[in-house]
């Protein structure tokens, strides 16, 4: 895990924060399901961490969607 580059800051959308609320979920809830700390998911939902892939699908299993519902690539389309 790490912090995103500011390059690649607007290259990947995080939809997290959307899909917790409408799951009626607070970020304790979320960081509880998932194993992390509540700041944690603070990070990932404000795009200022970038998580692991496992925790991408802990996530995406948590707020039972697919990993591509709450993180979308948004690369170059070269």
């Amino acid at each position: 895990m790490g912090r995103q580059p500011k390059t690649d800051k607007d290259r990947v959308q995080n939809l997290v924060d959307k899909r917790r609320v409408e799951l009626g979920l607070s970020r304790q809830d979320l960081a509880d399901l998932v194993q992390v700390h509540y700041q944690t998911i603070g990070y990932i939902e404000r795009g200022e961490y970038q998580p692991t892939l496992a925790l991408a699908f802990r996530l995406a299993i948590a707020l039972q969607c697919k990993i591509e519902d709450i993180f979308v690539f948004q690369g170059d389309s070269k």
